[in-house]
Order: C-alpha cells, then sequence, then structure tokens
C-alpha cells in the first residue's frame, strides 16, 4: 500500500479530485480556502468581544477547521510514515537557477538557507521569515482569501475579485523570484 499511495501520480488524477471537492462545496453553498480559519479560531475563542470582524457564527465553519486539523494530521502521518529516503529530482536548469540565486541543491522539499533551524536563529533568515509572514498574513486579509482560497474556490465560482487577486498572486510571484530574491540572497 505504501508504494501506491507514494508512488507519482498524474496532474489529471490531482486535477479531477479538485475539481469534485468544489463542486462538492459549491453545491452545499461552502467556499475554500485556509486564510478563514484564522478568523474562526479567533471567533471560537471569543475575540468577537474586542472586534466585530470576530463576531459571527462560528460554528458554522467547523468543517473547515475539521479539514485544517486534516491537513496538519495528513502532513505528519506523511512524513512520519510515508516518506522515503529518495532522491529529489531536480532538472539540472532548476538547479542552476536556484544555483545563481545563492541556493544550495536541495536535500529535502524546503531550501535550507531559508527553512533550517541555522538560518531561523540568524537575523537575516529570522528576519526573512518574519516580514514574509507579516505580507502574506496582511495580503490574504487585504485580498479577503488566500491563494487557496482564491486561486481554487473564487475561480471555479468565476469571481472577478478572485481573478485579480490571483493575477497578483502571480505577479507578485515573479517580483519576488527575479528582483528581490537576487537582492536578498
Amino acid at each position: 500500500m505504501p508504494d501506491f499511495i507514494t508512488q507519482t501520480w498524474s496532474w489529471w488524477f490531482s486535477g479531477a479530485m479538485i475539481a469534485g471537492i468544489m463542486f462538492f462545496l459549491l453545491y452545499f453553498g461552502q467556499s475554500f480556502g485556509f486564510s478563514s480559519n484564522l478568523r474562526t479560531i479567533c471567533a471560537a475563542t471569543g475575540c468577537g468581544k474586542a472586534s466585530k470582524f470576530f463576531d459571527f457564527n462560528w460554528k458554522a465553519q467547523t468543517w473547515n477547521l475539521v479539514f485544517l486539523v486534516g491537513a496538519i494530521l495528513g502532513g505528519f502521518i506523511a512524513h512520519q510514515f510515508l516518506s522515503t529516503d529518495a532522491p529529489i529530482a531536480i532538472s539540472d536548469a532548476t538547479l542552476n537557477d536556484l544555483k545563481q540565486l545563492g541556493f544550495a541543491a536541495p536535500t529535502s522539499v524546503q531550501p535550507s538557507e531559508l527553512f533550517s533551524l541555522e538560518s531561523l536563529l540568524s537575523v537575516k533568515g529570522f528576519s526573512i521569515l518574519a516580514i514574509g509572514g507579516l505580507m502574506v498574513g496582511f495580503g490574504s486579509r487585504y485580498a479577503g482569501g488566500c491563494t487557496s482560497g482564491h486561486a481554487i474556490s473564487g475561480l471555479s465560482d468565476l469571481q472577478l475579485p478572485s481573478l485579480i487577486a490571483v493575477m497578483g498572486f502571480f505577479i507578485g510571484g515573479l517580483i519576488m523570484t527575479f528582483l528581490i530574491i537576487p537582492l536578498i540572497f
């Protein structure tokens, strides 16, 4: 069974699964997105008394909290029981591009220059993660949702604000990749 789960899956299977989940959510009048979970958690802990933004019926979003917990548990299970020591297959062109940006060839899913204990304990690494986290949090609040909410759920609903947000995400990613990361590293 682990070999079946850990094999490379075709792009069309993942796309079909996402489409099926989106039809299911649309049918039941729900929308998908992870950033809404933070608002739901704040509302559940009583923050609605301090801010109107958190004053809503958070119990209607319990399904999204279950999805969040499932994603965390699924990641833990996949890492603990389904991960392999197989090397990460990355094209030579990508490795050359990473080298030009100051990144070593990755030995895991995350680049160690950003996501390692050594990096976190350095001023530069901590600053990059802290500023990046604040920007993502502000951006998802300002845009009214996160990348998964807009790109998957919003575009499935044919919402123009989601299309504009997704275009902004891509433009921001290009600016970060080609202008800001070369300056930082």
